[in-house]
């Protein structure tokens, strides 16, 4: 699996998990910042494999809808807890103090950036 196809099965996994409701290409695109062809790639790559699962919506049959699968819901959890235990040992020097600050550092960016 490509980095990009792991970014955007966490963002659906972590949309799902919020009761985001229904999600469409346009709204990983935009949160990927990746344009539609590549977007339309991913997603049926990430299909074929059996991660993702594209239906018509309900309210638009035209539209479709993306989710995960039972393969693959909940990845979000298991790459932010390695996320987590990277980024422990990248940080393993700092004191306690030093830490935080760089934590709320890191807060304030993502915050920024409108990251959630």
């Amino acid at each position: 699996m490509t980095s990009v196809q792991l970014r955007v099965l966490g963002s659906v996994s972590r949309l799902e998990e919020k009761g985001e409701g229904e999600i469409h290409r346009n709204t990983l695109e935009r949160i990927e910042c990746v344009k539609h062809p590549a977007m339309t790639k991913i997603v049926r790559q990430l299909e074929k494999k059996g991660y993702l699962m594209c239906s018509g919506g309900v309210s638009d049959k035209r539209c479709k809808v993306i989710s995960t699968t039972e393969k693959s819901r909940g990845i979000h959890n298991l790459i932010l807890a390695q996320d987590e235990e990277a980024f422990s040992e990248l940080c393993g020097q700092l004191s306690e103090e030093n830490r935080q600050t760089l934590d709320r550092i890191i807060a304030a960016i993502l915050k920024s950036i409108d990251y959630d």
